[in-house]
């Protein structure tokens, strides 16, 4: 595995832990207000190699007790299952973040890690306009999710226009029964597509209406601004 960087210590990326965070380099989607737009379209090195990485944790495990592996996208990565399984082994708890697209090697990194977040990023039919053609395998992982095996919850960023009313309501019922769901704040920073970077935010009243909306399908709503 290589890395684009290390956080050396985080306290919002893993509920209720201190996390160091490892990003991967690259990713499937091309969403437009995605900020870390760099280490998608274009890695460059220089890379933090496995080994690195790992000196650089150990050194940590007095500050930390878990580690998040984020990207970019996780899940393109062939080596991703065998990391998971070496971070596990070392005493680490794992936190892995995901956009659901590759269930099959999400499948193979279960054994290994402790909380899954699926960033679900609005309703299916819209995907086309985050460079997905079709989100079918999306919906696959969803349902591996809601099995349990792991803790989990699906998180979505609510960018105006990207998701609005109807398409809280058409994601409730596709995640109906979950454990946890959290919708986050946009900011509108440095985002691949400078168009957004001028998108007004919704304002907290909207988020909580559409945090009313999740609750007639998921018992644990979050709002995170």
């Amino acid at each position: 595995m290589k890395f684009s960087g290390l956080q050396k210590t985080s306290l919002i990326d893993y509920p209720d832990r201190v996390a160091a965070v490892l990003f991967t380099p690259g990713c499937n989607m091309r969403c437009p207000y995605c900020y870390n737009w760099r280490i998608v379209v274009d890695p460059k090195p220089p890379f933090l190699n496995e080994e690195t990485a790992f000196h650089m944790l150990e050194e940590r495990k007095k500050y930390v007790d878990a580690v998040v592996v984020t990207g970019g996208e996780p899940t393109i990565h062939k080596e991703l299952p065998r990391f998971l399984k070496r971070l596990k082994e070392s005493g680490f708890a794992v936190k892995l973040d995901t956009n659901g697209l590759n269930p099959t090697v999400l499948e193979e990194c279960l054994p290994h890690v402790d909380y899954v977040a699926l960033d679900f990023k609005t309703s299916p039919e819209k995907y086309p306009i985050l460079g997905v053609r079709d989100a079918t395998t999306l919906l696959r992982t969803i349902e591996i999710l809601k099995k349990g095996a792991v803790e989990y919850e699906f998180r979505t960023t609510v960018v105006p226009n990207i998701v609005e009313e109807k398409d809280i309501t058409i994601m409730g019922e596709i995640v109906k029964g979950a454990s946890t769901y959290a919708l986050q704040q946009f900011i509108p920073e440095d985002t691949l597509d400078k168009h957004y970077q001028t998108v007004k935010p919704y304002t907290l009243e909207t988020i909580n209406e559409f945090a009313e909306i999740m609750k007639k399908y998921v018992e644990n709503v979050v709002i995170r601004v």
